[in-house]
């Protein structure tokens, strides 16, 4: 993939030299692509995958502020909840994955995407962001969302795997943004609980809900202009590629007031995002 490209697809891992091979350590490549494996599932399953030990670390550390912001007590984790954490990552790693339903599939990569952030972000505690952690392979990587930090059916993955090679790619689906989690104030939220199959569909629009319709998401000013998160601009695609259809997509989980204004707009006058670590 060219440097370009890559940048435009990755929020977070800017590799200046992406496309210089001599950067990047040698790992043997398997015929398929991620979203090539990945996209198989049998519909037909009612295989459910248990997501009981996330959900007591998220019980017991994820702290909703009074802002609207999820905020993860790094600094409170006990050597047991660490075990409980490291113990899910493993046992998802032994799930066949191929062989769920899609919304279980789509819950599993969510959770687990969500899961490795936040044992990536323990291992390298205390950071003030996790773009310090810089772990990516490749002399100017930012952050870890390059390393493979997971194997899944043989697949070595990394964050940016999960995130961009499967869970964008596979299902195109623009609320996958609202379902996973970079550890930064201007994410959207971590949710309190697990995704299953069950809730999927539900906990992604409350997702899209939050975010929208909170500062960090969108806010316009008294003059009508608009300012969202970056994420709409960075995966611009994702929501259609235009200032217009961003919009769209903002007006359709948008409460009033803020869907009256954004009714108004025609287009984005600027961006914003916050890096600083989501502590409680």
């Amino acid at each position: 993939m060219g440097t370009n490209m890559h940048m435009k697809m990755t929020r977070r891992s800017a590799l200046v030299l992406a496309s210089a091979p001599f950067l990047l350590p040698w790992r043997p490549a398997f015929a398929e692509e991620p979203a090539a494996y990945f996209n198989q599932r049998d519909n037909a399953s009612a295989m459910t995958i248990d997501h009981g030990l996330w959900a007591g670390v998220l019980k017991a550390y994820l702290k909703p502020s009074p802002d609207g912001i999820n905020r993860f007590a790094y600094g409170k984790v006990s050597k047991s909840a660490r075990k409980d954490l490291s113990a899910y990552i493993d046992a998802m790693s032994k799930v066949t994955v191929t062989k769920l339903s899609e919304r279980e599939q789509r819950a599993f990569w969510a959770n687990v995407y969500n899961a490795l952030t936040i044992a990536v972000v323990l291992d390298h505690y205390p950071v003030k962001s996790i773009r310090d952690i810089s772990i990516s392979p490749g002399l100017f990587a930012v952050g870890p969302w390059g390393k493979k930090l997971l194997e899944v059916e043989g697949r070595s993955l990394s964050l940016d795997d999960i995130e961009h090679k499967i869970l964008r790619k596979v299902w195109k689906d623009p609320r996958v943004h609202y379902s996973v989690n970079c550890a930064s104030i201007g994410c959207p939220n971590l949710p309190a609980e697990p995704f299953t199959g069950a809730t999927l569909e539900k906990m992604l629009d409350e997702g899209a809900r939050a975010y929208v319709n909170h500062p960090r998401g969108v806010s316009v000013d008294a003059n009508g202009r608009v300012k969202a998160s970056q994420i709409y601009k960075w995966y611009a695609e994702d929501f259609g590629s235009s200032d217009a259809n961003v919009l769209a997509h903002l007006r359709q989980y948008a409460a009033a007031p803020l869907r009256t204004k954004l009714e108004q707009a025609k287009s984005i006058s600027g961006y914003d995002y916050d890096w600083s670590l989501n502590e409680a």
